[in-house]
């Protein structure tokens, strides 16, 4: 009797021994998501935007409200906090990526109304600026994607026409719509997991297009209303 109780015993530490090395195992093999890959210390030119874009969702889903500070970037997690600072007064002031844009040759960031003001940048409408990221989004996705953006249209059939003759040249594309009265369709061709990559997908690009740009692709936005708080 008492032999089989040591048995019994011994079973059981064995069978704990088993599963404590299996939870360790599991616990070795998870995978840690990557952090964003950003450019600290970016220049170039800074604008602004307001109506007709105040009030209506931005590429995040959150309307936006061109007197809170927030920003439009082409490739920055959305929920990036960023410092901008005007190379011409020395001005800075720190804004929120909550939308994609400028797409316009040297400009790397779209302010909103309010942020331009901070940085005396309503006047000139365009300031050389220095971008440095004071924080990122804890909740920014392991998996990073790039695209390039190679137009972007009132007329959707414009746009698909583009879109169709891309994604025979170069592979897939697609469009996404920029809510709004009216709407804005923005052609996207490419899926890469780097911006080097996307680098020279729109180098191709633009001898085809005359203009394209590297952009983060994001995916698609909550309902208007549904979780967001401002843009």
């Amino acid at each position: 009797m008492a032999r089989s109780i040591l048995r019994s015993a011994a079973i059981s530490a064995l069978l704990l021994a088993a599963l404590a090395l299996s939870a360790c195992a599991k616990k070795r093999h998870v995978a840690t998501p990557a952090a964003p890959r950003v450019t600290n210390g970016e220049t170039g030119l800074a604008s602004w935007y307001g109506h007709p874009y105040h009030g209506r969702p931005a590429a995040n889903g959150e309307i936006y409200d061109m007197e809170k500070l927030t920003a439009a970037h082409r490739t920055l997690p959305f929920g990036t906090w960023v410092r901008v600072v005007n190379l011409s007064n020395g001005k800075t002031v720190d804004v929120r990526v909550i939308d994609r844009g400028p797409f316009v040759d040297n400009r790397i960031i779209d302010l909103s109304h309010a942020a331009a003001v901070a940085i005396a940048l309503i006047g000139p409408g365009v300031a050389p600026v220095r971008l440095d990221i004071l924080s990122l989004p804890t909740t920014a996705s392991a998996e990073n994607w790039y695209g390039v953006q190679a137009g972007a249209f009132l007329d959707s059939d414009r746009a698909e026409r583009l879109r169709a003759s891309l994604e025979h040249d170069f592979g897939p594309a697609h469009l996404v719509q920029r809510a709004g009265t009216p709407s804005l369709w923005r052609v996207l061709v490419g899926r890469v997991p780097s911006e080097a990559s996307a680098a020279a997908l729109a180098a191709r690009v633009r001898e085809q297009t005359g203009t394209a740009f590297v952009v983060r692709l994001d995916p698609a936005p909550p309902a208007p209303g549904a979780t967001s708080s401002a843009r």
